[in-house]
């Protein structure tokens, strides 16, 4: 038994075995009679052709031997050996469609008649963005970019609403507050008492903190949005902002709370890896002491933490989509990605890799130009005493951000989703409970075929 439960889209979860309940997988070949022809074997000697429970004769040839059905086999005729050929998958030789290549003209061994050809197995149904089958690299990158360029209306529509907002934030908390910083605290200045300093170092800390905060709420907001998107584009059925957030509602607390939990543990393991070097340090022991235990803990801290934030990435599309709580979502989150920990990080990697060169390529022009329409420049920016930033270039600057964000945001939402989505569908059979519920049951899904191993 698994403790799979269902997914708040598509509907219930499979079953145990894999299988979605009631669905009749594929028959043996003994069990299922072929298509009337010279090739159909006899019927058992006195047994009644017309009695539908007719059993077959136990004298069969050799199994993988059956002739090409182009044609009756003369009387006495043995069946010619197959040749060899590729494995389920694989593109018949001598073109499409058939068969060539070998010696005899029929098919290789192990190939039987799907859709009433001879040949592979027929592709996975790709009812959306996704074909319904375990997903490669490149699959889930092109179905996040899919997603949106599919649905750009919502996806850019919520991306859009949430990149001004949290732009806005930041843009006032940098004009008023750290503009105050860089007026009332000058270091290259004798009169400046460490008491100033430290009530400036304050104030910079708790504006940075105060953007830090007005980004992950925004961030949080479109992921909780495009995470309903996405699990809709999977099926093929387009949603509206106005559907996503009656989706996502019930659930975006408890995801704020997920964020803060994971935070607040990373923060933990950092603490803890440091608190050796800060004891060191507080006893006088010796600087060169404090500061290598202090390097050595912080080092093995980080290394914890990017353990448990790949640990726990799939939390957050668990929470929302299986309606799981938040301990349950992140027990989730473990159990699917245990096994596969380094093939998510190299995925989130990239994905972020990717999505940090487009934001380059977008903020970095705006950048310069509000550079050059400001005033500026690069001397003002690094200045150390007398610092201001004109609203000019937070505008112009803050422009750039936004289109950023409206366009990276859809990319890291759905990687994340669609890794959720591949590793379900490898490890309890969701592709099965995601034809159910996008109506194309028995079209390619469930056949073997390659499966991508990355």
């Amino acid at each position: 038994m698994t403790d799979t439960p269902g997914w708040a889209s598509p509907g219930s979860a499979p079953s145990s075995d894999g299988r979605e309940p009631g669905a009749s997988g594929p028959a043996e070949p003994a069990d299922r009679p072929g298509p009337a022809g010279p090739a159909e074997p006899a019927a058992q000697p006195g047994a009644d052709p017309q009695e539908p429970g007719a059993k077959w004769s136990k004298e069969q040839p050799p199994a993988g031997q059956w002739s090409a059905p182009t044609g009756a086999p003369s009387p006495g005729q043995a069946p010619p050996p197959p040749p060899p050929g590729p494995g389920w998958g694989g593109r018949p030789p001598g073109g499409p469609g058939g068969y060539g290549g070998g010696p005899h003209g029929g098919p290789p061994g192990g190939y039987g008649a799907w859709g009433g050809r001879w040949g592979g197995p027929p592709p996975a149904a790709k009812p959306g963005v996704i074909p319904l089958r375990p997903l490669g690299v490149g699959e889930i990158l092109d179905g996040a970019v899919s997603t949106m360029r599919t649905y750009w209306r919502t996806v850019l529509g919520i991306s859009l609403t949430v990149a001004v907002l949290s732009q806005l934030g930041a843009i006032l908390v940098q004009g008023f507050v750290m503009n105050d910083f860089g007026t009332q605290v000058s270091f290259d200045d004798p009169r400046t008492t460490p008491g100033d300093v430290f009530r400036a170092m304050g104030t910079a800390m708790a504006a940075a903190g105060l953007v830090v905060l007005i980004t992950a709420v925004g961030t949080i907001v479109a992921t909780a949005l495009l995470t309903t998107v996405t699990s809709r584009a999977v099926l093929g059925r387009p949603v509206s902002t106005g559907e996503a957030w009656r989706d996502a509602r019930p659930q975006v607390p408890k995801l704020f709370g997920l964020l803060f939990l994971l935070g607040l543990m990373s923060f933990g393991v950092l603490f803890c890896g440091a608190l050796p070097g800060i004891l060191v340090a507080v006893s006088g022991a010796g600087d060169g002491v404090a500061a290598g235990l202090l390097v050595l803990g912080t080092l093995g801290a980080m290394v914890v933490v990017v353990w448990l934030i790949v640990r726990f990435s799939l939390a957050s599309p668990a929470l929302m989509l299986e309606r799981q709580s938040i301990v349950k979502s992140m027990s989730r989150s473990a159990k699917l990605v245990r096994g596969s920990w380094w093939r998510i990080l190299g995925i989130q990697l990239l994905a972020a890799v990717i999505a940090d060169i487009v934001s380059s390529f977008i903020v970095l022009p705006f950048t310069l130009i509000a550079m050059a329409v400001s005033g500026d420049g690069m001397v003002g920016l690094f200045a150390t005493e007398g610092r201001h930033i004109s609203w000019t270039f937070l505008i112009i600057s803050g422009i750039g951000g936004v289109i950023g964000s409206m366009i990276t945001f859809p990319i890291t939402a759905g990687v994340t989703v669609l890794l959720y989505i591949d590793q379900r569908i490898r490890r309890e059979a969701l592709d099965l409970e995601l034809a159910r519920a996008a109506g194309v049951q028995g079209q390619g899904v469930g056949a073997p075929g390659p499966v991508p191993g990355s």
